[in-house]
């Protein structure tokens, strides 16, 4: 919960439709509140600062596509702060209207992403792909539209929302396809220093002296702290103003970390912490998998 005492309303706000992917990972890491879908990933932030919903639940990059087009530069402005994250396994589900059947469409609509997580599967069945604004949005026009030759690729929750029958489950091509989310707060909750482990995400942008760069990041890697994430973007619409944004293993106030932000912040002209957080139990999860199929692929070539 926030620590300024307001109490803000039960609700979780996401962008898109009912039946979005960002509306199950709502309900799977906060099934006590209330989903509140939103058209734009702004008016998802909007509301977290106007006292409307209580967080917001915001996807931040997939393990197929990369990274969520426009977040990193929403984040500086937004002002709020990351509480936690929720790892989601996307499961793509091939639906359309009662009685339609796999032989009976033509063409499939999703969102540009959903489509291409899914291209193997459209080409085995011969199946128009036609983009569209996102995958819950998809699965209501199919319903909506009446026509028996069109599908939608969404998931399970807009299947039962828009009363669309699954013609074919998982149909995604990679079976690791999955999205990080971060969640969102008007007001800091740090997680403690003994509730490791935790990630620490912040944003700097390096002084413009030769090595800046090579320079701030090495306090890390002499104090022993894993960055686990490490991405720039341009911002003020030149080529020559970069912004980073970075997870790491660790608490600010253990003192490795400390060190390290103390030697990032020397060759920085600006730092923003925006939140430490409890890590998801998926990461362990994943790098034990990693670890066992690295194991097996060993075995192989020995």
């Amino acid at each position: 919960m926030p620590n300024s005492g307001t109490i803000r309303p039960a609700k979780i706000a996401y962008q898109g439709e009912p039946g979005a992917n960002s509306h199950l990972a709502c309900r799977e890491s906060h099934p006590d509140l209330e989903s509140i879908a939103y058209a734009t990933f702004e008016d998802a932030l909007a509301a977290v600062k106007s006292h409307d919903v209580r967080y917001a639940m915001i996807p931040i990059e997939n393990s197929v596509a990369g990274r969520v087009a426009d977040i990193h530069h929403l984040l500086p402005g937004a002002e709020l702060y990351i509480i936690g994250e929720h790892f989601l396994r996307v499961r793509h589900q091939l639906m359309a209207l009662p009685g339609a059947s796999v032989a009976s469409i033509k063409r499939v609509m999703s969102h540009t992403q959903a489509l291409g997580q899914c291209r193997n599967t459209l080409r085995k069945l011969g199946l128009k792909p036609v983009p569209e604004a996102d995958t819950a949005g998809s699965a209501r026009m199919v319903s909506e539209g009446g026509d028996p030759t069109t599908a939608a690729i969404a998931s399970t929750l807009a299947a039962e929302i828009y009363g669309l029958e699954i013609l074919q489950s998982d149909v995604e091509d990679e079976e690791h396809n999955t999205t990080r989310f971060v969640i969102l707060a008007d007001d800091p909750d740090d997680a403690e220093p003994d509730e490791a482990p935790v990630v620490t995400t912040f944003l700097f942008r390096v002084r413009n002296v030769p090595a800046a760069l090579y320079k701030a990041l090495g306090g890390f890697a002499t104090n022993g702290v894993n960055m686990t994430k490490l991405e720039s973007y341009q911002t003020g619409g030149t080529f020559n103003a970069t912004m980073f944004f970075a997870d790491i293993e660790g608490h600010p106030a253990d003192r490795p970390v400390q060190l390290a932000l103390e030697e990032l912040s020397f060759f920085s002209s600006e730092v923003k912490l925006l939140g430490t957080y409890r890590a998801s139990p998926y990461r362990a999860a994943a790098a034990d998998r990693a670890a066992r199929l690295m194991h097996t692929h060993d075995k192989v070539w020995t």
